[in-house]
This record gives C-alpha cells, structure tokens and sequence, in this order.
C-alpha cells in the first residue's frame, strides 16, 4: 500500500495561453504505420512487467500528486496516471523515459483530458491514433489512462531510437510537425517550468 503526503498545491507560471490554443489547434499527431513499430506496439501490450525502484517511486507521488490536482480533480485518477506515467516510462531498462518529461507532454497534448481529441483524431491523455489499437487488434481503449500511455510512450521511446536520441525530432515526430521546432519547445518549456521532478 502506498502512503501519499498531502501538500499544498504548488502554483506554476502558465506558457501564454493563446499560444498554447493556437499549436493544440495545429498540431497532429503522427500518423505513420511503421511496421517496426506495430511489432513494439504489440510486444508491450502483451506484456506487465514493470520496472520501478520503490524509493524513488514514493518520492515521484509525494512531489508530483499536489502538482497535478491544477488538472485533475479525482486523487484516484491523479494517482493512477502517475503510477502508469512512471512505470510505462521505466519499462523499457535500455531507454528509460523521464517520467516527468511524460507529464510535460501529456500537459501540452490533452491536458489531462483523458477524453480529448484532436481534428486529426488522436485520442486520449498522449493523443494516440485510433489506428494503432485496430492494427494490433486490440479493443480501442484510448480514453482509458492506461493503454493510452503504455502506447504512447512506447510510441516516443521508438521515436527517439529512430532519431539517435534526438529528442527535439522525437518530440517533432510524435507530434507529426517534422521540420517545426514548436511542438518539441513547448513541451520542453513545460518540463522545465511545471514537471521537473
């Protein structure tokens, strides 16, 4: 059982509000079919094994629950989004994601919607294409918290190997605005301001 401090929320400075409106508007999500990635993408839902060091994982809900009550008003679904975003984020040992890099961009995709949906038709917290549960064959679930960020960040971490790392054109991919710099900024300047851990 996990036991979770209650603190007083911490107040962040907001990116301009019309900018932010203006690239949610703009942006698409990528809609590439590898064929790598189906084969990733169908490893992972399969699979349950998660990788999480308990220390670390205490100390992620105890800094990041106070944060995320500005957007989401259930404690159940505040800490259930933490706990898939951390371990979803560690799953994968060779190219671990920054669990509150994850948060940045959930923030910047759907703020926490977990119903949102894009004109390009990306649904769910990581706005992932309703395309990627029917190739798998797999219910659509994206609404859900879980499936939703088990594909999408598995859908980033593919990315960034296909970029050498690179996380600006990992970031522009995901986002489906390769050869923009916008997207990958934004998210950055999230992380940096509101989800550093």
């Amino acid at each position: 059982m996990r036991w979770f401090l209650r603190e007083h929320i911490f107040a962040s400075a907001f990116i301009a509000l019309g900018a932010y409106v203006g690239l949610c508007a703009a942006a698409h999500a990528d809609q590439q079919r590898d064929p790598e990635l189906k084969e990733l993408l169908q490893k992972i839902i399969t699979s349950r094994d998660c990788f999480v060091d308990k220390y670390e994982s205490e100390v992620w809900y105890k800094t990041m629950e106070p944060r995320l009550t500005l957007y989401v008003t259930s404690h159940e679904d505040r800490i259930d989004i933490l706990d898939h975003v951390y371990c979803e984020a560690k799953r994968d040992p060779t190219l671990t994601l920054p669990p509150d890099l994850v948060l940045a961009m959930i923030d910047v995709e759907s703020r926490f919607d977990s119903w949102a949906v894009s004109p390009a038709g990306a649904v769910g917290l990581m706005q992932v294409m309703p395309f990627w549960p029917r190739q798998l064959g797999v219910q659509n679930q994206l609404v859900r918290i879980a499936p939703n960020i088990r594909m999408g960040c598995e859908i980033l971490r593919y990315y960034l190997r296909a970029e050498k790392l690179n996380w600006s054109r990992a970031l522009a991919r995901y986002n489906g605005s390769v050869g923009r710099n916008t997207y990958p900024a934004l998210v950055m300047q999230r992380w940096q301001r509101v989800w550093r851990f």
